[in-house]
């Protein structure tokens, strides 16, 4: 019976060891090397050069910090903690948000960049609203510098995501849940191909037909005779929901089997610069996400209908597929800090914040 005692122990410290180190761990650039969102990214998130302190004395604040438990260390036993989260709301989202809640963290709970990065880790678009929709908490984050994780029982309150898929619309309604879904700032959806293609720009309908396998070949938009690789993300990524519902409007999509899917961002934009070492492929992304989390050198921009996705062209909505990033929330939390927290995501200290994390708020004019 004692030597069973002493195997759970054992088997129980391990788990911890392997959850702290795993949440702690930094690869050689600097980034968090975690799971969910923070996968998908290869460049360090760090605060912009003229920062500013735009939040003071924030009604948004973790809670009680306790101990949780122990692990022995070289140096003896040593504890590690828990904490509530008191106030400030627990977050969740799509890979593309990550800058937004880093910055957010550095804002109102006055972090250093790398408590920041460790506090605010994404579990991606879909699984984002599905721990909103039934309630689930979002654990991946700590405070490593503290030695503390987040409480582990409390739901998402907010996330910060792409517009959700009809399947994630008819799982909140099938669950009886109903969604605020607020715009928080825009971006641009972008199409990217090889940097050596002939092609820099496609029509509208140009994009429609090679995706609905109506054009098959670079030759028939002014490129060389090669066939079009064309790559799509997997159902219910934030990416595809908006290439369905953005782009294709309604026209069907080359089934997967045809197509190369790619299970997330960063493996399409890779696949799209490096594919067997040609100038064949084509995908698509968000503009903020090839400009500040994941860099390729082998991919560009493609215009359209002879637009570039520039600063200027999303704001006066010349560029065709301008888009938002949301801060969504249950309707029953409206008048609770999600409520509140959403709220002030619009204000115009939030904007401010949201511009500063790179992102291009709603309204310039402050």
């Amino acid at each position: 019976m004692k030597k069973k005692k002493i195997f759970v122990i054992c088997i129980f410290l391990a788990a911890v060891i392997f959850i702290f180190f795993n949440r702690t761990n930094r690869n050689k650039t600097g980034i968090p090397d975690k799971t969910g969102s923070w996968s998908h990214i290869n460049q360090e998130v760090q605060r912009s050069k003229n920062w500013v302190q735009y939040v003071q004395n924030s009604q948004f604040q973790l809670g009680e910090r306790r101990v949780k438990g122990s692990w022995n260390t070289p140096n003896g036993p040593e504890d590690y903690y828990e904490i509530e989260f008191g106030t400030y709301p627990s977050l969740d989202g799509s890979t593309v948000a990550i800058p937004m809640a880093v910055e957010f963290a550095r804002q109102h709970l006055k972090f250093t960049d790398e408590d920041a990065n460790d506090f605010a880790s994404f579990t991606t678009t879909h699984y984002a609203y599905e721990n909103l929709i039934f309630k689930k908490p979002n654990t991946m984050g700590m405070i490593r510098t503290a030695t503390t994780f987040l409480d582990e029982n409390h739901p998402v309150d907010l996330i910060i995501a792409t517009e959700p898929s009809d399947e994630e619309i008819k799982l909140a309604k099938d669950n009886n849940v109903e969604l605020i879904i607020e715009p928080v700032c825009y971006d641009a959806f972008v199409f990217i191909t090889h940097k050596d293609n002939a092609v820099d720009t496609l029509t509208i309908e140009q994009i429609q037909k090679i995706y609905s396998g109506e054009i098959t070949n670079w030759q028939e938009v002014g490129g060389k005779n090669q066939s079009i690789k064309a790559f799509q993300r997997e159902k219910n990524s934030g990416s595809q929901t908006a290439m369905e519902n953005l782009v294709m409007k309604g026209i069907p999509m080359l089934p997967p089997n045809i197509v190369k899917v790619a299970a997330g961002m960063g493996m399409l934009v890779d696949a799209v610069g490096e594919y067997e070492n040609s100038q064949a492929s084509i995908g698509y992304t968000y503009k903020y996400y090839i400009d500040t989390l994941y860099k390729n050198e082998n991919i560009k921009v493609l215009k359209v209908e002879g637009v570039s996705p520039d600063d200027e062209n999303l704001r006066n909505k010349s560029y065709s597929f301008t888009t938002n990033y949301y801060g969504v929330i249950r309707k029953e939390d409206e008048q609770n800090i999600a409520g509140e927290f959403l709220e002030w995501m619009i204000s115009q200290e939030g904007q401010k914040c949201i511009e500063q994390a790179g992102y291009i708020p709603l309204n310039m004019a402050y």
